[in-house]
C-alpha cells in the first residue's frame, strides 16, 4: 500500500530548518538541565522512599507537608504532590531522598506514623483501611470470644481475609462506611458490632511504598547509561559492516541526537526519569535505527543503478521512495503511543512520553540528520580528491619533463 506515489520532494534541500531546530532543542535541554541542577531522577535512580496514599476526598497537601516537616524521625527533603494513580483520583505521593542506607526504613515508618497521628484516631482501635489480614485476625480474636461469637481459628483467619478482599478489590483499599464490608464471607451482626468496636476507618489508605537504597540507585543509573551506549556502539558496528563506516556514524549520531533531545525534553517538562523511561529510550534507539537503515538501504540500491547521478539526488529519491513506509509506520506507532500517553495512567506516563517525543524526533532525524551527515562527508571527500588530483598530475608531469630521455643518455 502506497500513500504517496511518484513524489519528488527536495527533502535534503530543506535540511537546515530541521538541523537548526535540533540545535535549539539540544541547547534548551542542556540549559534546562544546568538550571535545574541535573535531571529529575525517580526513586529508582536517586534512592529513597516513595509512598502513594489514597484519600477519601481531596488530599490535604499542605497539612501533610506541615505534619511531615515537624517529624523528628524524618531525615532529608520531603516532597508531597498530587498524583493521579491507577485507583483513580484523590491520591498523593510522599517522597524522601536519602543519603544514608540505614535511614531508609526509619523514614518509611516515620511517614506511616505521621499519617496515623494526623488522620487517625487514638484509643487503641485498629485502622481498618491500613492493616493486614493477620493484624485484623489478631485484633478480633479475643473480642469475638468475649462477645460470645463462636469462631474457630480457621474461621477467624478466613473472615479477616474476606474483609480485606472486599476492601481492596471493591473499594481500592479505602472504605468509608462499615456497611461496605457487609458482603464479606461469614459476616453477621455480631461480627459487625465487634468490628465497629475494635476498628475505625481513617480517611486514607497507603496504596504502595517503594524503597531503593542510594547505592542501588547510583548503580542502576550507571548501568542505564552504559546500556544505552552499548546499544549505540553495537548499532555502529553493524551498520559500518553492512554499509560503510560513514553510514554507521551518521545513523549513530542521529540516534544519539534523538536520545539527547528526548532527555532534554524530560528536563524541560520536569518529568521523572526511571527504569521504564530507560526502557523507552532503548526502544527508541532501535526504532530510530530501523527507520534510518531502511533509507540507507534504498540509497545503496539506487547507487548501484545511478552511479553517475549526484549523491544528493540519489538520497532524495530514496527518501521519496520510502516516504509511504515512513508515514505509515511512524504514524501508526505515534497513534499507539499517544493513546498510551493519554489513557495509560501514571505507570506508563514516563514510558509513553519518551516514545511520543522520540518518534517525532527520530522520524525527522533519519531524513534531516543522518542523511545530511553522509552527504556532507562524501562532498567533503570529493572536494579533497579534486584538490589533490591536479597537484598529483602536475607533479607527475614535472617528473616526466625533467627525466632524461634515451637520446640524452
Amino acid at each position: 500500500m502506497e500513500l504517496f506515489k511518484n513524489t519528488n520532494y527536495d527533502f535534503l534541500g530543506k535540511k537546515w530548518p530541521f538541523i537548526i531546530a535540533s540545535l535549539v532543542l539540544s541547547a534548551a535541554g542542556f540549559t534546562s538541565i544546568a538550571i535545574r541542577g541535573g535531571l529529575n531522577y525517580g526513586i529508582d535512580f536517586k534512592g529513597g522512599a516513595l509512598m502513594t496514599v489514597k484519600f477519601a476526598g481531596t488530599p490535604p497537601l499542605e497539612k501533610i507537608r506541615t505534619a511531615m516537616s515537624h517529624s523528628p524521625q524524618l531525615k532529608g527533603e520531603v516532597s508531597v504532590q498530587n498524583f493521579t494513580g491507577a485507583t483513580g483520583q484523590n491520591e498523593a505521593q510522599i517522597g524522601t531522598e536519602l543519603a544514608d542506607e540505614k535511614q531508609l526504613n526509619i523514614n518509611r515508618q516515620a511517614m506511616e506514623q505521621v499519617l496515623s497521628s494526623t488522620f487517625g484516631q487514638s484509643g487503641g482501635k485498629a485502622d481498618l483501611n491500613n492493616i493486614s489480614a493477620e493484624t485484623l485476625a489478631d485484633k478480633l480474636r479475643d473480642p469475638l470470644a468475649r462477645a460470645g461469637v463462636p469462631m474457630s481459628e480457621q474461621q477467624i483467619q478466613a473472615l479477616a481475609k474476606g474483609v480485606m478482599d472486599v476492601r481492596d478489590r471493591s473499594y481500592s483499599g479505602l472504605i468509608t462506611n462499615f456497611s461496605q464490608i457487609a458482603s464479606a464471607p461469614g459476616m453477621n451482626p455480631g461480627i459487625m458490632n465487634t468490628l465497629q468496636q475494635e476498628c475505625y476507618l481513617s480517611p486514607y489508605h497507603v496504596v504502595q511504598v517503594e524503597m531503593v537504597g542510594p547505592k542501588v540507585g547510583k548503580e542502576l543509573r550507571t548501568k542505564a547509561v552504559l546500556a544505552t551506549l552499548y546499544a549505540l556502539g553495537g548499532m555502529l558496528v553493524y551498520i559500518a559492516f553492512r554499509f560503510e563506516w560513514i553510514y554507521g556514524l551518521g545513523a549513530v549520531i542521529a540516534c544519539f541526537h534523538d536520545t539527547l533531545i528526548t532527555v532534554g525534553l524530560f528536563s524541560i517538562f520536569n518529568e521523572q526519569i526511571d527504569m521504564t523511561v530507560i526502557a523507552a529510550l532503548l526502544t527508541l534507539v532501535g526504532y530510530s535505527m530501523n527507520d534510518t537503515i531502511v533509507i540507507f538501504d534504498r540509497i545503496r540500491e539506487n547507487l548501484k543503478i545511478s552511479r553517475r547521478e549526484p549523491l544528493e539526488q540519489v538520497m532524495n529519491r530514496a527518501v521519496n521512495q520510502t516516504l509511504s513506509r515512513t508515514v505509515m509506520t511512524s504514524g501508526l506507532t505515534f497513534l499507539t503511543v499517544i493513546a498510551l500517553f493519554l489513557f495509560g495512567g501514571p505507570v506508563l506516563h514516563g514510558f509513553s512520553f519518551a516514545l511520543v517525543c522520540g518518534i517525532i524526533v527520530g522520524t525527522y532525524s533519519s531524513v534531516f540528520v543522518a542523511s545530511p551527515i553522509v552527504l556532507f562527508w562524501h562532498n567533503y571527500s570529493d572536494t579533497r580528491r579534486k584538490r589533490t588530483s591536479p597537484a598529483v598530475t602536475a607533479t607527475r608531469a614535472e617528473a616526466v619533463r625533467k627525466a632524461p630521455t634515451k637520446a640524452a643518455r
